[in-house]
């Protein structure tokens, strides 16, 4: 019998960009559940491994800690407070930390070890990695955390899942 090669199974790999994911669902007026889509991402996909790409902020232990608990990767980047009234004397910070390239790094250097990839975004700046991994045809599924997805993904409609379908089995429960 010949050696098995990692591959000779169904591998699948999901890359999420973690603000594009909460605002979006966010902007929906509800609250992910980051659990339960680890679970929905399991089920529905047999995801292996999901990286979850996230700005990096030290007051966010617990959040973190929940996070790698619930069974994803965290890839952290590092933020930057940014003063959102530049106008105004006033103070109010806003945390940025822009995870697209670390995504698609990350996506590019773990290529050898999937056969399928699933991104989670709706972000117009993974266009190049979309295309490359469906000319590699790895690529499974984009999953868009509401309608407002960027138009350079709509070549890709028969890919596209729209995570705000899923609010029911994926929101927080509020409790009474």
């Amino acid at each position: 019998m010949g050696k098995k090669t990692k591959l000779s199974q169904k591998t699948t790999y999901a890359f999420i960009d973690s603000q594009n994911l909460n605002l979006g669902v966010k902007s929906c007026h509800w609250q992910l559940d980051f659990s339960k889509f680890r679970v929905y991402l399991n089920d529905k996909f047999k995801v292996d491994k999901a990286f979850l790409f996230i700005g990096y902020v030290p007051n966010n232990q617990k959040l973190y800690a929940f996070l790698k608990e619930s069974g994803y990767i965290c890839i952290f980047k590092p933020t930057l407070e940014v003063n959102k009234n530049k106008k105004t004397k006033t103070k109010e910070v806003k945390i940025k930390g822009n995870v697209d390239a670390e995504l698609v790094l990350q996506a590019m250097i773990e290529m050898p070890n999937y056969n399928q990839a699933i991104i989670v975004s709706g972000d117009g700046d993974f266009h190049c990695l979309i295309r490359y991994l469906k000319s590699k045809k790895k690529l499974l599924k984009i999953l868009v955390p509401n309608q407002q997805y960027s138009s350079l993904l709509r070549k890709f409609a028969s890919h596209i899942l729209n995570i705000n379908l899923l609010k029911k089995k994926l929101e927080v429960k509020k409790k009474p």
